[in-house]
Formats: structure tokens, sequence, C-alpha cells
């Protein structure tokens, strides 16, 4: 499944340097992951990078965006393919 940022974003980017697909941006007024780009670190880490270095606990499950582990290793593999 994919996260999402809600309301108590305090915009403080720690989230957004984190993230190995490059799916967190800004936004206003807090900060944005694109769901199509979110595998949530799939083979990159344990658990999400951006849960772990948000501040405030603003990253939840995006419940628009549930997805299997299978369809999050296809989309890494989708994302990641030329690397």
């Amino acid at each position: 499944m994919s996260l999402m940022i809600n309301e108590e974003c305090i915009a403080c980017d720690a989230c957004r340097e984190e993230c190995p697909n490059e799916a967190i941006e800004e936004g206003d007024p807090f900060y944005i992951i694109d769901p199509e780009l979110c595998t949530e670190c799939y083979s990159f880490y344990d658990e999400p990078a951006c849960l772990s270095v948000c501040p405030v606990d603003a990253i939840v499950t995006d419940p628009d965006n549930i997805e299997t582990l299978e369809e999050l290793k296809f989309k890494h593999f989708q994302i990641h393919k030329e690397d």
C-alpha cells in the first residue's frame, strides 16, 4: 500500500530527503507522496524511511491506494528497471 502525508505535516523536509523513489514533493500547505512512486521502500529498507524520520507522525497508510507486497515489488521493479 502507498503512504500519504496528513495535515499534521510541518513541512520540515526530512521525509523528502529520505525517499529512495523521489515520491515525496513539496505541496501547499504540506508535503505530498505520489502513490505511483511510493513502494514503502521495498528492497531499500526494512520499513519506510519517511516513517522513521517524520518528527510528527504525519505519514500514514493511504486508504485509497491499498497494495499487496507483490504489487509493491512490481512497482519497485518498474521504477528501477534501468538501475
